[in-house]
Order: structure tokens, then sequence, then C-alpha cells
């Protein structure tokens, strides 16, 4: 094998991505939502690296928290930005009478959870207006409409069986070559979570499109081959 063969079969490592911006990690901390800080440095991580290839997008803005790492990794890599797709509405199990309903999330004009105004101010003071885009609207109605490859997808949308795995079947196709897929709320035991996103991820997993690169928490990592 030639010396220039070989090196075509390698990617080099990712850079390391600096330490997070403490203004940052503070907003996205303050913020509700249900992801770890280590899953978060993750994340951010990811998005430093992911968005030297295409812009990254996340399904399940909520009220944030996941966005703020995210994007704020795309402002340090200072190229491509991220988009987050919600429809604020809130996701299955947030909805009244439902295990995650948050009555602070309740707009009583509405009738219905929306979470819209807390993700916009959660951005605004973690300074990442000009880095998280956000696109209101169902993530099946804007996969059908996107065009272009992303670094990196983040799927934390609705946790229901079909809601997860048209997310993945949606989203996974626009992941360009050496860029991430990453899933959230991956439980192993189901006495500590619903198991629809661990099926996805792991039927993603078996497939040779995707290399599995490890988990943190619940968060799976899948990169593209």
């Amino acid at each position: 094998m030639s010396l220039i063969a070989g090196w075509r079969g390698r990617r080099p490592a990712p850079t390391p991505a600096p330490p997070m911006r403490e203004l940052s990690k503070a907003a996205a901390l303050a913020a509700k939502g249900f992801l770890s800080e280590e899953e978060g440095a993750r994340l951010y991580e990811l998005a430093y690296a992911a968005s030297g290839i295409a812009p990254c997008l996340e399904v399940g803005g909520y009220c944030g928290k996941s966005a703020i790492f995210l994007g704020e990794g795309c402002r340090t890599r200072g190229q491509y930005r991220l988009f987050s797709v919600d429809h604020h509405g809130g996701s299955e199990e947030q909805r009244p009478g439902e295990e995650y309903f948050d009555a602070d999330l309740y707009d009583a004009a509405l009738g219905q959870i929306n979470t819209l105004s807390f993700f916009l101010a959660n951005v605004r003071r973690a300074g990442l207006d000009d880095w998280i885009l956000p696109i209101v609207g169902t993530s099946s109605a804007v996969a059908s409409n996107w065009r272009g490859d992303l670094g990196l997808v983040f799927i934390d949308g609705g946790h229901a069986k079909e809601t997860v795995a048209d997310d993945f079947r949606g989203w996974s196709p626009f992941v360009a070559r050496g860029g991430w897929l990453c899933f959230h709320d991956i439980y192993p035991n189901p006495a500590d979570g619903g198991q629809a996103p661990r099926e996805v991820f792991e039927a993603a997993r078996a497939s040779a499109a995707w290399r599995f690169e490890g988990m943190v928490g619940s968060l799976g990592v899948l990169r593209r081959r």
C-alpha cells in the first residue's frame, strides 16, 4: 500500500476544543433541561469539531440548555452555526398530566406548553444570538425541506418510538462523512428511563454507516464512516 493510499484511509483526530467560556457555561447550567454538565461538555467539544465540517443541528431545543453547549462550540470554532429545531409545544411526556410536566412552562393563553420565550432568553443570556438559529416547526416538516450537509445532528426531541425513529430517518442522511450523530437518554436499564431512544440508537450503531464513539452519561455518540 502506498503512503498516499494509507493517508487517505485515515482521518486526523479533531483539534481539542479550548475551555468553554464561563458566560455560556453559567447560562447553560441555569437553563431548565435534562442534560448533565458532563453531557453538555461533550456536546460542546463535538460541536467545536463538527462545525469545522458543516453547520450543526439539534432536534429538541426545549429551554436552550443543549443549544447553548452546542452553540458555544460553534462560536468558539468560528465557522458554521447551530440550527435548533423545535415546535416548542412540549414533547409527549411534558404535557399536562404527564410525568415531566412543568407548570412554569404552561401558557394558559395558548392552552399548551410554550418554551420558546425561555429558549430565546437563555440564548441571549449566553450571548449566542448570532450563533444559534431557532427554527420553530416540527422535526419532520423541517427535515423534509432541508438541503445540505450537517457536521453534527443531536436527537433529543419526543421520546416515543415512532418520534425518535422519524427524527433518525429524517436527519441522519444529512450528516456529512466524518460528522457526528448523537442521541440523548440512552438507558441500558429500563428502570432508569424509556427505551425508545436506546432502541433507535442501537439499530443505528449496528449499521455499517456509523462508528460508535462512546457514551457520556445517557449521551450516545456515533460518527459517520
